[in-house]
């Protein structure tokens, strides 16, 4: 799953702001169930200020239904992008940026809900806005095209996913980083692709490299730490190292638990 942050607008309603900032910084620290309910708060405030269709209210959607997602929540989650969608397509026109943020952001919803043609369409329309609004070269098209690669991988079309995922890998290199979190995501990805085909050989270094970024940009006990072990458990299982795998699910197992 690509890393996303929780969308912030100038709008000028104080208690909108705080509960955005609220959620925000929940959600960085991996505290997904606290910052969503800071995001319920936030929508209901947005909703009494500013109205039902005002872009800032598609913000408030857009962050609840993400936050939705990351907890797996994906019939939660499909509804709050659907709405913020609507909106923003109302306000913006077909081809802005924050519709292409919606797209992309249903697309992976309908892709984890198994909606897989519906999800490829929204997500081939949102590297299309992205692409021609901020070049090929951008973080944001590197996000959608990684989402794209996932949905393709799912399918079988390694073809495809491989040269979408060495792409997304190196547009946030060059802009982000070596060591950015999104660029652990990016290794993540493409190392999952190669473990699905049994290139253990390949999968194993950029697992490790995932892993080390994470530990030290968002701490030992986020829950994208968990996601690498969970990674590394799976590839040492298909390596025949169980020593090694237990390490990491009981690692990964840990930090789940105290997210509960």
């Amino acid at each position: 799953m690509n890393r996303f942050k929780l969308e912030m607008q100038t709008v000028a309603d104080p208690e909108w702001i705080a509960l955005n900032r609220k959620s925000a910084t929940l959600f960085e620290q991996g505290n997904y169930r606290e910052a969503a309910t800071a995001a319920k708060s936030a929508l209901r405030a947005a909703e009494q200020a500013l109205g039902a269709d005002h872009p800032g209210v598609a913000t408030s959607l857009n962050n609840l239904g993400m936050l939705c997602y990351a907890q797996e929540q994906f019939e939660k989650a499909e509804p709050l992008h659907q709405r913020a969608l609507g909106i923003r397509e109302k306000a913006f026109g077909s081809n802005h940026p924050d519709v292409a943020q919606s797209l992309n952001n249903l697309g992976i919803t309908y892709h984890a809900s198994g909606k897989l043609e519906k999800a490829e369409t929204l997500l081939q329309r949102a590297l299309a806005i992205r692409t021609e609004t901020f070049g090929v070269d951008h973080p944001q098209v590197a996000t959608t095209m990684d989402n794209l690669a996932s949905l393709y991988d799912e399918q079988g079309q390694t073809t495809k996913s491989e040269p979408l995922y060495e792409r997304a890998l190196a547009i946030r290199t060059e802009t982000l980083g070596a060591d950015h979190p999104d660029v652990a995501t990016s290794l993540n990805n493409l190392a999952y692709s190669y473990l699905q085909q049994r290139q253990y050989a390949k999968a194993k270094p950029l697992f490790l490299r995932a892993l080390a970024i994470q530990e030290k940009s968002l701490g030992p006990h986020h829950p994208d730490v968990a996601t690498s072990l969970n990674n590394l458990d799976e590839l040492y299982r298909g390596t025949g190292r169980a020593k090694l795998a237990n390490k990491s699910r009981d690692r990964a197992q840990k930090i789940h638990a105290t997210r509960r």
